[in-house]
């Protein structure tokens, strides 16, 4: 978990991740220089040091057994939940099960603590959520960049979960997709089933938070007769991780800082206050059509600074390297790539 521990506990820079097994494949990216499940401000405080609820999913070198563990907030320390609890290795599973927060950090006092070491694999937090869905213009500066009217209602789109990726892995300039755009954003993790839920509830259905960037085949989105679906659903195009933090960890989701850089030029700098729809108003009126389950992911916008929408229009392509970094969530590093490496 070179990378792993890289991007845990250091701003810039990862080490290699591998693993020696088929089965895992399509995980594979090409290595970087990183730490990725550190916090965004680490500190060498104690309380930094100690695993919270922040979890990551993940394998050993050689092996093919996937683990779940949870790491403290600068990434160095780590407690392997999956063979210490009753734990599900899967995220999907683990949230399923309804731990009690205030519990498992009671008991993780007792439990072994280990460094976060150099053989571990990152994986997805999430690798196949049952919905992924996101709102459109949902920041005040992303309309008047587009300079288009503040909508009145949430408009939505959906990704498949064929396009989610890892937060160091390779995003693939597809030869279909000439103009690759980028877009950080805070994605909510459903914790529990529900549908009509009232406003005032919603936020209990949220498990926790972590980091995507929407990658968008503006090409299909635009010019092609705006096939939303199929520019935002190519594979590789929705990045995730590289954990997911439990709400207890985020008292004021309403007030972090998002950031993006390309090639280290910083391209976005917004705030989730700027967002238009709130979180328990995007809840509230996706459950008033549809059943949300544990497991399903809501992307909640982007703010201003995407490719398109800058003079002149910048696109990505193979080469780039695009960080991405959410207050109290950590960080991704995504290479683009071209879809034969």
């Amino acid at each position: 978990m070179r990378a792993a521990v890289s991007l845990l506990r250091n701003h810039f820079g990862f080490a290699h991740l591998h693993v020696k097994s088929a089965q895992f494949e399509k995980y594979r990216f090409n290595p970087l220089k990183g730490k990725p499940l550190e916090s965004v401000k680490p500190s060498s405080h104690n309380e930094y040091s100690k695993p919270k609820c922040r979890f990551m999913q993940y394998i050993r070198a050689g092996d093919t057994a996937k683990h779940l563990g949870m790491v403290s907030e600068n990434g160095s320390k780590m407690i392997e939940l999956s063979t210490m609890t009753c734990a599900s290795p899967e995220m999907m599973q683990f949230i399923q099960q309804r731990y009690c927060m205030d519990s498992l950090l009671d008991s993780s006092q007792f439990m072994e603590v280990n460094d976060v070491m150099d053989d571990l694999r990152l994986l997805p937090p999430l690798e196949a959520p049952g919905k992924i869905i996101g709102v459109t213009s949902n920041y005040y500066d992303s309309c008047n960049e587009q300079k288009v009217n503040i909508p009145k209602y949430p408009e939505f789109f959906v990704k498949f979960n064929t396009a989610v990726t890892g937060a160091l892995d390779n995003i693939r300039a597809h030869h279909i997709a000439k103009r690759i755009d980028y877009g950080c954003q805070l994605a909510v993790v459903i914790g529990s089933k529900c549908r009509n839920v009232p406003r005032l509830s919603a936020m209990g259905c949220v498990f926790g938070y972590t980091i995507a960037q929407d990658i968008t085949a503006r090409d299909w989105n635009v010019l092609m007769g705006g096939q939303t679906l199929l520019s935002k659903s190519l594979d590789s195009f929705c990045p995730l991780g590289s954990v997911i933090v439990h709400k207890c960890h985020v008292p004021d989701v309403n007030n972090l800082w998002i950031k993006t850089l390309v090639n280290g030029e910083q391209r976005q700098c917004g705030n989730t206050r700027n967002m238009i729809f709130k979180i328990d108003n995007i809840i509230h009126r996706l459950s008033q059509f549809m059943t949300l389950c544990p497991g399903d992911i809501i992307l909640t916008g982007t703010p201003a600074g995407v490719g398109a929408h800058r003079s002149p229009s910048c696109f990505l392509k193979p080469g780039d390297l695009v960080e991405s970094e959410i207050q109290k969530l950590g960080k991704m590093r995504n290479k683009v790539v071209n879809p034969y490496a």
